[in-house]
């Protein structure tokens, strides 16, 4: 019996509930069909006792690993305390630590001064109260987006995502979008911020001056296509000169994923409005919160609001992933594990790098995500790379415009013996 025989059968064995009562929208765990029990710092564990490494993290809500152990201690010292969990927008003192710490960890070192908004627990929700934010601060409903850009699931969201073929069936929902090929993509290289200027500057072209740019430092799920430095200054520049506002999506390629906390960082500019969630609570829990320019904080009480946005138990944790931020020994791993991802990837120093295997179009890499492209068409060489790294024990996700491109994504402070195991592991089950 072969190992995918074997473990096809061991899946069937357990997956059997799963499968006659949970909804057919459940995505993930068609490709990782095993059940999985336990999991600390870059290890999943299966009902089976079989371990994997974990270069999924959560699709990015771990980017600290698996019950990181001082997180997981400080929610047990907070239940065991009898301290609020649910506290809406109601002020607690666990509310006002994680603001202190945002303000002397996150904001003050890099000279940025935002007002700090907790919107509902999700990505998406973050971006929702962010184009809210622009359409009323601005006056104007168009948004500009672009091609290959999610930014979550919801009505608003979904229709400034770019990647839309899951919801081909949903009506439109693009109303007041206008999108705009990303700098670079599946398709190739595009002058995106020359269209731009001839599309709202041509008074002709039937384009009012929008209210806010969405956009991604890194567009993520479709295929790891990261902007240039130069490419966010000028649509920087561009935004300010229109009175645009610029909504930076951290979601994803946030909280360290690039090397840095913000993917944007290395580009130097201030957006107006920057969202975040996933990893900003470090622990996997829910959470979100938008970092607003003071100016642009013009929300009336409660015109915005979720029930659970104030989840206690993601402000205890997400200040002690932020305080990670200050720790020299994180941030030399962070660094070296960047650097060791990057090497691997390109091939630098004489390494045997993914780019140029039988099969894969290229390979890109920022920081500690990364995107192994077998090229338009070839999901199914993705998906049998895929299972194959499963098989020899690491978990990968494929993200793509179809699925074509195997996406890399460990937690940022895997040890780094573990990320050189790993990769191996990968770079030989793509060149099987």
């Amino acid at each position: 019996m072969t190992t995918t025989d074997t473990t096809n059968r061991q899946a069937g064995l357990t997956v059997e509930t799963f499968e006659r009562r949970e909804s057919n929208v459940r995505m993930y765990c068609r490709d990782v069909p095993i059940v999985f029990d336990t999991a600390q710092g870059t290890v999943l564990r299966g009902e089976d006792g079989r371990e994997y490494l974990d270069f999924f993290a959560g699709a990015g809500a771990l980017n600290y690993g698996h019950n990181d152990p001082r997180m997981r201690d400080a929610i047990i010292g907070h239940l065991r305390g009898r301290a609020v969990v649910h506290g809406l927008d109601l002020f607690t003192r666990v509310k006002r630590e994680l603001l202190e710490t945002i303000e002397q960890q996150l904001l003050g070192p890099r000279d940025l001064d935002y007002r700090v908004q907790f919107t509902g627990p999700t990505g998406a929700d973050a971006n929702e109260a962010a184009l809210k934010l622009a359409r009323k601060a601005t006056g104007r409903s168009r948004v500009v987006a672009f091609n290959g850009g999610y930014h979550g699931m919801t009505a608003g969201a979904y229709a400034v995502s770019g990647g839309r073929s899951a919801g081909k069936n949903f009506g439109s929902l693009t109303h007041d979008v206008t999108f705009v090929p990303f700098e670079d993509g599946p398709h190739g290289e595009f002058d995106s911020l020359g269209f731009l200027r001839r599309l709202v500057e041509d008074r002709r072209s039937g384009t009012d001056v929008p209210a806010a740019v969405i956009v991604e430092a890194v567009q993520i799920q479709a295929g790891v296509f990261g902007a240039s430095a130069k490419w966010l200054r000028d649509l920087r520049d561009w935004t300010r000169e229109h009175g645009i506002v610029l909504i930076l999506d951290e979601v994803q390629a946030g909280c360290g994923r690039t090397g840095q906390f913000f993917s944007f960082e290395r580009s130097g500019i201030v957006p107006d409005i920057v969202t975040t969630a996933k990893s900003i609570s470090g622990f996997g829990l829910p959470m979100a919160l938008n970092l607003i320019a003071p100016a642009l904080d013009v929300w009336e009480p409660g015109e915005h609001t979720g029930t659970f946005r104030g989840n206690q138990l993601s402000f205890v944790t997400a200040r002690i992933a932020l305080a990670y931020w200050t720790d020299p020994a994180f941030l030399e791993l962070v660094s070296r594990n960047c650097a060791t991802m990057n090497d691997a990837v390109t091939g630098a120093h004489g390494r045997e790098g993914f780019i140029g295997l039988p099969g894969v179009e290229s390979a890109r890499v920022r920081g500690l995500i990364a995107g192994v492209d077998f090229g338009l068409g070839n999901a199914d060489a993705a998906h049998a790379a895929q299972r194959r790294a499963l098989e020899a024990g690491v978990l990968v996700e494929r993200c793509g415009p179809n699925g074509e491109v195997i996406k890399l994504m460990p937690p940022i402070n895997t040890p780094t013996e573990r990320l050189v195991e790993g990769l191996q592991i990968i770079g030989a089950a793509i060149n099987r």
